[in-house]
């Protein structure tokens, strides 16, 4: 199972050893920040339980009240309407308890919910690319969701449980054995069966359950996967296979679903029939004694109603079990990910970007996290002055994306530095720097909102003459305004309404209107026409005289104009100089070059 595989290479990423007490511990720390409700949850609890003790003896007084009106011809009907009386109020009081307890349990629950939410989405904001790249999104999410309500279900289906239970059983167990002993033990022949029953069945339970996570994991990511790419399918006529894809899955996860139902049904089936068959021996044996005057008849109605009561606390265990196992279970995943080390750090208290200098890249040599992983770039020097263009070519693998990537710290070199101003990027606060270098993707994420919100993503407060200013620079701005709303126009998911070279040029103004001092295109112009590729390089040579700019392409025309260009080979720098330069050198650029330009 490919999620399977997934969610445990994310147990792996930092090889937490917690063990069960240290994650149950961490848990009900969680509930611990909320110390006035948990203590309120928890009196009402032991209170509602001492409440729900007090009903069998209730009833078995009413019941021999009963039989004393019955016997005496209307004489103590009195007695037996105010025990009536103090029965219902008991129950009404034991209900306002179990609301309370169920009520404050579940919004300390919430509010564990909610916390571990954000820090969740919090900590996804920073773990580093190369996290992202190795974990699917669908793992992630899924563990966002159902691992976030395991943990905060614990409140109510586990830490306060144990209070309900403990108080149930031990209070119930004292009452009957203070009244009768032969009858306590025949009333509670059910317990070991029925808690041995349900412990093997919640924890088998819980195991399917796992593997039902799995499938809907799976079932999410073949969705997404689906319509993220509905117009490929379509262009292919794949529907069918999609379907039978989804089909598949789908099916797999009713299997689970059907064997959930039958684990659960039969045990139910068997609890239930042991159960019964110890309430007719206490009736067998019960109603012998009470012929034969050694126990009243509202005794054995109290022994009848207790068993009835602590059917449910002993059912309990086994779900209190599953609830610790289901805890720890999501807990681990969970906080696998909070705990996740793999970010590049933000430097709160390094220096803030003054100006624009040099930019250098010395003797920087990348690789990808882990063992035995190739290098993608070896020993490269840079040396960019404000105002110089740089263009970069080579083929796909050659760690030309890579360069682009390190700039903004996305990533941090393996050996050597990158330096700004004669500083190391990582001495530079992150917000800062990336707020100083706007990197434009060929791969282009645009939000569902309007054009406008797009293009001010970076900069919310920017004036509506600097949106127009940004999308002119980017030969955008007459299409703009031939749209139904203009710059309020919906785009549609990631921008679909739009082609692919308006897709990049809406990416290229939501860059610009930032006024970054080093500014990089990597293969962002690949969809745009060289007609229109043409303008906004003009456009663009006023804006970019004070600043660093970084062209990415394997269209030379796009940057032939730099003031010096490099080829990359294999994460290393093969070939470098000017456009003239290396077609002199009659080199892989030179090749290119005659390729591109002649005409068969």
């Amino acid at each position: 199972n490919i999620n399977f595989m997934n969610i445990h290479r994310i147990k792996r990423t930092t090889r937490i050893s917690s063990s069960f007490p240290q994650l149950i511990l961490r848990i009900t720390l969680l509930s611990l920040a909320h110390k006035l409700h948990l203590a309120v949850a928890v009196t009402a609890v032991i209170c509602g339980a001492f409440f729900q003790l007090m009903i069998p003896g209730l009833l078995g007084k009413a019941v021999d009240q009963s039989v004393k009106v019955f016997e005496s011809s209307q004489a103590g009907v009195e007695e037996l309407y105010w025990t009536a009386l103090l029965l219902f109020l008991v129950s009404a009081i034991r209900g306002l308890f179990a609301f309370t307890h169920t009520f404050v349990g579940e919004a300390i629950g919430q509010n564990i919910g909610y916390l571990l939410r954000i820090k969740y989405f919090e900590q996804l904001q920073k773990l580093s690319f190369s996290y992202h790249d190795r974990v699917h999104t669908g793992d992630l999410i899924t563990l966002g969701i159902l691992d976030v309500e395991g943990v905060r279900m614990f409140v109510n289906t586990g830490l306060l449980r144990i209070f309900f239970l403990l108080t149930l059983l031990g209070g119930g167990l004292y009452l009957m054995l203070r009244t009768d002993v032969i009858l306590t033990l025949i009333s509670l022949s059910f317990v070991p069966v029925i808690a041995w029953r349900g412990t093997i069945t919640s924890l088998g339970l819980r195991r399917n359950w796992l593997h039902i996570q799995e499938k809907l994991s799976q079932l999410t990511k073949i969705m997404d996967e689906n319509l993220n790419g509905i117009r490929v399918v379509r262009a292919f006529c794949s529907q069918d296979y999609e379907l039978k894809k989804y089909d598949y899955s789908s099916l797999e996860a009713l299997s689970l679903f059907d064997k959930q139902i039958k684990l659960k049904v039969s045990n139910d089936s068997l609890m239930s029939f042991v159960f019964l068959s110890s309430m007719g021996l206490v009736l067998w044996f019960g109603t012998e004694r009470v012929y034969l005057s050694e126990l009243s008849l509202g005794t054995l109605t109290s022994f009848l109603a207790f068993m009835s009561i602590l059917q449910q606390p002993v059912r309990q265990i086994g779900m209190l079990i599953n609830s610790f196992s289901k805890a720890v279970s999501c807990g681990e995943r969970l906080f696998t990910i909070l705990d996740h080390k793999e970010f590049v750090d933000e430097n709160q208290e390094g220096s803030k970007v003054d100006g624009l200098g040099i930019l250098e890249f010395k003797k920087v040599s990348f690789s990808f996290p882990g063992e035995n992983q190739p290098k993608i770039l070896e020993d490269i020097n840079l040396r960019l002055e404000p105002g110089t263009t740089l263009g970069i070519i080579g083929p796909q693998g050659s760690g030309k994306s890579t360069i682009a990537q390190l700039i903004p710290r996305f990533y941090d070199p393996t050996l050597g530095k990158i330096c700004l101003n004669g500083v190391d990027l990582k001495d530079y606060q992150l917000t800062n720097l990336r707020e100083s270098v706007s990197l434009v993707q060929q791969d282009t994420f645009l939000f569902t909102s309007t054009v406008k919100h797009n293009v001010l993503y970076g900069e919310p407060w920017a004036a509506e003459d600097e949106v127009i200013a940004a999308a002119s620079r980017a030969q955008l701005h007459e299409h703009i305004e031939r749209m139904p709303k203009a710059y309020h126009t919906l785009i549609g998911e990631r921008g679909l309404a739009l082609s692919g070279g308006q897709r990049q040029r809406l990416n290229i103004s939501r860059s610009l209107i930032l006024n970054p001092k080093i500014l990089i295109f990597d293969d962002s112009t690949s969809a745009i026409d060289a007609a229109t590729e043409q303008k906004i390089r003009i456009s663009l040579k006023e804006c970019v005289q004070d600043r660093i700019t970084i062209i990415i392409s394997h269209r030379l025309a796009s940057l032939m104009h730099a003031n010096q260009i490099i080829y990359l080979k294999d994460g290393k720098i093969s070939e470098k100089g000017t456009h003239e330069e290396l077609i002199q050198l009659g080199g892989h650029y030179s090749r290119i070059y005659h390729l591109q330009t002649t005409i068969k």
